[in-house]
């Protein structure tokens, strides 16, 4: 019986290579976070108080993600992490909604601030059509059509006849 003995370089260059394919597959389990939307800095949030005006508060904060629709009376800066783990699909995992509420004369009245769990998920386009009719098994649909066959007397017309009007 031979045995097999590796080398004092191979078995080096054997254990690193190990080694490298062991932190890839580690590193590639890491999960990617990505902050997606306005990136909210504390100090500016502090410098917004009650009855500052629409333009301190663009200078300060810039323009809003989203305007509300009634009279633009609301500003809302919306801020999300999303996590990614290997092949799955992103997820949000934190997310964070400064609402700046205007009265009629343009000043701040309130700001509030809302996170993940305020929100509702809203599923605006389902992408199903419902379908009339029986569900078929792939057997179903195979042997759905045996012994159906089109009979020349059965009243489905022959090619050739049509409208009498238009024979020659």
């Amino acid at each position: 019986m031979t045995s097999f003995r590796l080398r004092r370089p191979s078995r080096l260059a054997l254990t690193a290579v190990c080694l490298a394919l062991g932190a890839a597959t580690m590193s590639a389990c890491t999960p990617v976070v990505q902050e997606r939307g306005y990136i909210f800095d504390p100090a500016d949030l502090d410098k917004l108080q009650a009855g500052s005006s629409k333009e301190q508060v663009r200078t300060v904060m810039g323009s809003p993600s989203t305007v509300s629709t009634v009279d633009g009376e609301a500003w809302y800066y919306i801020s999300s992490k999303f996590e990614t783990v290997a092949f799955y699909p992103p997820e949000e995992i934190e997310r964070t909604v400064a609402a700046v509420y205007f009265d009629k004369t343009d000043v701040v009245q309130q700001i509030a601030y809302y996170g993940l769990e305020d929100g509702q998920i809203v599923n605006f386009v389902d992408r199903k059509t419902p379908t009339r009719g029986k569900e078929l098994t792939i057997l179903g649909q195979l042997f759905g059509n045996l012994g159906r066959f089109n009979n020349p007397g059965a009243g489905i017309p022959s090619v050739g006849t049509g409208n009498p009007s238009n024979r020659r």
